[in-house]
């Protein structure tokens, strides 16, 4: 069962990242400095892997996750919720904000990418305590 709480958790995380960078898509390609193809789209738009690659890492995060969870005993929806939202924004987001600074990738990027990790951990979050 644990495993399926994972897995819809990862789902989550991974659609939240689809609505995120659907919404913020133009923004996006132009901080990151991704090639844009003829349609607009990132010119690799056609390769699976990285949606392949993303999704496994949504599962190895959701599984930490429910790990870190079941030992701290987060086991409310509000709990899930404060402490995935916590997880994004005070581990991930500073640890790309160190390697944007070194590699001077611009502030907008580290804003569209940090504010994923929080809100796609926050989704985790709540879908791994809510089950």
């Amino acid at each position: 069962m644990e495993l399926v709480n994972v897995l819809v958790a990862a789902a989550a995380g991974f659609g939240v990242g689809a609505i995120w960078y659907g919404v913020l898509s133009k923004q996006w390609m132009e901080a990151s400095g991704v090639a844009v193809g003829e349609d607009g789209k990132p010119a690799n738009n056609s390769d699976p892997m990285p949606f392949i690659m993303g999704f496994i890492a949504m599962i190895l995060v959701a599984g930490m996750m429910r790990h870190v969870f079941a030992l701290s005993d987060i086991d409310t929806i509000g709990k899930g919720l404060v402490s995935g939202f916590g997880i994004g924004l005070f581990l991930a987001a500073p640890w790309l904000m160190i390697c944007y600074g070194f590699a001077g990738r611009p502030r907008q990027l580290l804003l569209i990418d940090g504010g994923y990790a929080a809100v796609g951990s926050a989704a985790i979050g709540l879908v791994l305590a809510a089950f």
